[in-house]
């Protein structure tokens, strides 16, 4: 068997998160069934994490293992974008040595968040909109804290199976851009809903509800309920995974 990594990226709008769920359609299942159809055998797909609901992923990866060994090739990257819906495309599929692990082998994962200042009805579908001017100033001097803490439980969703709550923080920082705030944010992993709830409880720092040193004490409750609400979904943008040189060679990075 050959193992592959395919690098694609997708709006997320239209599926149930990534991963592939009983109710609903998932990127994972729609990359699968077209997967098969090129290979012309069963193929099972192993993400480099789950993306939720409505989040999009301008660069993720996945590897999966086939008989063949003639993947890796322009033609059949044609055939699979014709076969994939206009909302999910595919840049590279590369060998990788057997036990290559798309999940594992991550370093870190960065997200970023964007918020419009105004309604832009050409980014209704990627972008949060917020007409209050927050104080970016005290958000960043807050999401700095970020790096002192592991445990980071009051911002994963609850009922989550997962063995540990903690992730390293290395990367927390929001820039306005004129039009649009963006906040970008990388960590060795992420819990589910973290970014997003990280997010909506940075904007009650920025907006004068809450101060730096009870944002802290947000963290360190370790209460879910605690935090600020999660802002939507559809501003969220996996932009980035970290790999070890040898098995990142064959990826490229977009710019967004």
């Amino acid at each position: 068997m050959q193992r592959y990594f395919i690098q694609l990226s997708y709006d997320g709008t239209s599926y149930h998160g990534w991963q592939i769920q009983p109710n609903g359609i998932s990127v994972q299942e729609t990359l699968e069934k077209a997967l098969s159809i090129v290979a012309r055998e069963t193929v099972a797909l192993t993400g480099a994490g789950r993306t939720d609901a409505g989040v999009h992923a301008s660069f993720y990866v996945a590897h999966f293992d086939v008989g063949k060994e003639n993947l890796d090739n322009d033609k059949i990257i044609h055939n699979l974008n014709c076969l994939l819906p206009a909302d999910i495309a595919i840049q590279r599929i590369y060998k990788v040595d057997s036990e290559a692990h798309a999940r594992f082998d991550a370093t870190s994962r960065t997200y970023k968040y964007f918020i419009v200042k105004a309604k832009d009805p050409f980014r209704r579908h990627y972008a949060a909109k917020e007409a209050r001017v927050p104080d970016l100033q005290k958000m960043n001097d807050a999401a700095r804290r970020l790096f002192n803490y592991e445990d980071f439980t009051s911002f994963s969703k609850l009922g989550t199976d997962v063995k540990t709550n903690n992730c390293r923080v290395d990367l927390a920082e929001w820039v306005d851009e004129g039009e649009r705030y963006v906040f970008t944010i990388r960590a060795d992993r992420f819990l589910r809903n973290m970014v997003r709830a990280i997010v909506g409880t940075l904007l009650e720092v920025g907006f004068g509800k809450l101060t730096i040193d009870q944002f802290c004490k947000v963290i360190e409750l370790k209460d879910r309920n605690a935090a600020g609400a999660s802002v939507p979904a559809k501003g969220l943008f996996l932009v980035d995974i970290g790999y070890p040189q040898l098995l990142g060679n064959g990826l490229f990075r977009p710019v967004i």
